[in-house]
């Protein structure tokens, strides 16, 4: 508490307060002086708090006081946290009260200053939403949101400015040097406009100049249009290489693939695209979305204090409560169709996740293989001879021989090996034709017989249920591995659920004691609470009514104590009128010449005779001026007459003096050309 005092007292003896307090002055001041004193702080921050609090009534200084801290985003000590006490506190001057909130105030005095002319004009007028509904109102109240944004971003650049660097002195002299050196250029070419003026044909010669600086203006807007034009160029050049090679590419890639595979590729390329397009990067939109509007709305909002962050860590805290809470009641409830979903969700959960990672690990591939390609190219294009061949040095040809001649021995066995096939495929194929007229055959065979019996189509659809129940068996081997999974991990899992419930059982059964334990305590809670407020509507209207009077006897006290000092003022300038009259009568009866001299009265005698007599001297020197007027006058004209005669020489001797030096400058010019 100390160390608070002693920088409450320290920076209100700064400026631009200048209170000369001390410890122990500061700690004997008056309620309504420690008031002022927070009504001056308060002051400095926002200009428009500057008021006598005598001024005021209590309630008003309170209201008045408590909205600018709330706006400051004031809060309370813990033991304060009661609004109804802080009230009163402020109300009665009180000391634990008014010294933290000077505390609070001191420490931050530039930072507050600069909340309280922002919320000025970010503060919003709340308006109803039943007055909104007017058409004029509303367009009143949308420019006015408008005013609000564009105050914003002014704001965010006047604070960029001041930030940058740049101060008004240094721009101020810099514009002081540039204003000389215009100056001096001004007068430079003045001095040769003379000079020039004496030569035969400048004005040729300077219309020539005037048109070479012209030709040399073009001349480099040419030469830079030639620059632009040759990098336009090789852009060109370069996007035709890297057209030419992907049209090689396409047309390795078509002549090595068949239109199955181009097929595949296409729709698994389809597929990829679509779920970028219609989940993936949706999300990630989303997400960036988001982030910019928190960011923006940090932006926004004014900067943020130590207490605003204490803050914010005790609501962040608060949520986690409040999490682990509703987790521990969710466990607690046990419900078998939420532990089935859950695992569902688990299983969706991965794999949604595979899904993400495996298609950003194809996008990673795929960049990849964009920038391997990138590099080959350039190496091809940087390792290829002015004739377009690469350049193979010994040690690559010997080894592209020895490769050449085991790729040529294993071409010659692939060669012998396709022979073989190829006779096998002609015997085969022929074979293949056998089967199928056989085939043929048969069916018509069996087709006349169907027809004769009467029962048309029946191998067809015989042939259809085998391959349908073949379908349907393997689709059930397949259900029933994935049963057999489930099932499985079903039984791990409830065997987990039985562990975890044995384990959990002391532990609910505590629970329950201490639920019975909470549900007692709330209802002797209830009642206590009850008890209390009924207790505290009457102390509350028992204090009301004291605080009437109360106020009332405080009206009455400050009226007897004005008329106090009123009557005690008036008492005091009578005392000390009779006071001077005594001694006025005092020395005037006196016998004592230098007594009577001292009196009032002799003293306005004198003061009156001394100015009679410098009245009758200044109308000696009135009559005195006016009898000299005219001749004064007359001589006055004369003096004006010789002020212009002689401006009127020093103007003549300035023409023969430019004119004897124009005349030298000729002669110089006309030597100059002599020695030439």
């Amino acid at each position: 508490m100390s160390e608070q005092l002693k920088f409450i007292v320290e920076q209100l003896n700064k400026d631009p307060f200048k209170k000369n307090l001390n410890l122990i002055t500061f700690d004997c001041l008056e309620p309504m002086q420690l008031l002022q004193i927070l009504n001056d702080v308060l002051a400095e921050i926002d200009p428009k708090q500057t008021i006598d609090i005598r001024e005021e009534l209590p309630e008003q200084t309170v209201k008045r006081m408590s909205a600018l801290l709330g706006m400051l985003k004031y809060r309370p000590p813990g033991h304060l946290s009661d609004v109804s006490t802080f009230r009163q506190g402020l109300v009665t001057g009180s000391k634990p009260v008014v010294h933290p909130i000077l505390h609070w105030l001191l420490q931050r005095l530039p930072e507050l200053k600069k909340r309280a002319y922002l919320a000025r004009f970010l503060v919003k007028l709340e308006v109803p939403a039943e007055f909104l509904q007017d058409d004029v109102i509303n367009e009143t109240y949308r420019q006015y949101e408008e005013l609000v944004e564009e105050f914003k971003t002014c704001h965010k650049e006047c604070e960029q400015l001041r930030t940058s660097g740049f101060s008004t002195a240094e721009i101020r002299k810099d514009i002081g040097a540039m204003e000389e050196e215009k100056d001096q250029l001004i007068k430079r070419v003045e001095r040769l406009k003379k000079r020039v003026e004496s030569v035969p044909n400048h004005q040729k010669m300077l219309d020539l100049a005037r048109q070479l600086r012209v030709e040399n203006e073009r001349k480099e807007s040419l030469a830079h249009q030639k620059q632009e034009q040759r990098n336009q160029l090789f852009q060109a050049e370069q996007r035709l290489q890297r057209s030419q090679q992907q049209l090689k590419d396409l047309q390795q890639a078509a002549a090595d693939a068949n239109p199955d595979s181009l097929m595949k590729r296409l729709e698994e390329e389809i597929k990829f695209n679509s779920y970028m397009v219609s989940e993936k990067l949706p999300k990630e939109l989303e997400g960036m979305r988001r982030t910019v509007q928190y960011l923006q709305k940090v932006a926004s909002e004014p900067a943020m204090g130590q207490a605003d962050l204490q803050e914010l860590k005790d609501k962040i805290r608060e949520a986690d409560l409040q999490i682990n809470q509703l987790i521990e009641k969710r466990m607690m409830r046990n419900d078998p169709m939420d532990d089935k979903l859950t695992l569902y969700r688990q299983q969706a959960s991965i794999i949604i996740r595979r899904k993400e990672s495996k298609a950003e690990e194809l996008q990673e591939a795929r960049e990849e293989l964009a920038t391997a390609e990138r590099e080959l190219r350039q190496r091809s294009s940087q390792t290829q001879s002015s004739d377009g061949e690469e350049v193979i040095r010994g040690d690559e040809l010997k080894r592209l021989v020895v490769k050449l001649r085991s790729k040529g021995t294993m071409y010659k066995k692939k060669r012998q090996e396709l022979a073989e096939l190829k006779a096998e495929y002609g015997v085969l194929q022929r074979t293949e034709e056998i089967l199928k007229q056989r085939h043929e055959t048969v069916q018509q065979k069996l087709q006349t017989l169907e027809a004769e019996k009467g029962i048309s189509g029946y191998s067809d659809t015989q042939e259809e249920l085998e391959r349908v129940s073949a379908i349907k068996s393997e689709l059930d081997e397949k259900k029933g591995r994935t049963l057999d999974d489930m099932s499985e991990m079903v039984k791990k899992l409830n065997s987990m659920i039985v562990e975890k419930k044995s384990a959990l059982a002391p532990v609910i059964k505590e629970l329950r004691s201490l639920r019975q334990q909470s549900q007692e305590l709330n209802q002797e809670y209830e009642e206590k609470k009850m008890q209390f407020e009924s207790c505290a509507a009457g102390l509350e209207s028992n204090r009301s009514k004291l605080e009437q009077d109360v106020k009332a006897l405080r009206e009455e006290t400050a009226q007897q104590e004005n008329q106090y000092h009123h009557i005690n003022s008036m008492s005091k300038i009578t005392e000390v009128q009779i006071q001077r009259a005594a001694d006025e009568m005092k020395a005037y009866v006196s016998s004592d010449p230098q007594e009577r001299k001292k009196t009032i009265r002799e003293v306005y005698k004198k003061n009156i005779s001394e100015q009679e007599l410098l009245g009758k001297r200044l109308r000696e020197k009135q009559k005195m001026v006016r009898e000299s007027h005219s001749t004064n006058m007359e001589q006055m004209k004369m003096w004006r007459d010789l002020e212009q005669l002689m401006e009127c020489k020093r103007q003549c001797f300035i023409r023969a003096q430019s004119q004897a030096s124009i005349g030298q400058v000729i002669q110089e010019g006309g030597e100059d050309r002599l020695v030439l």
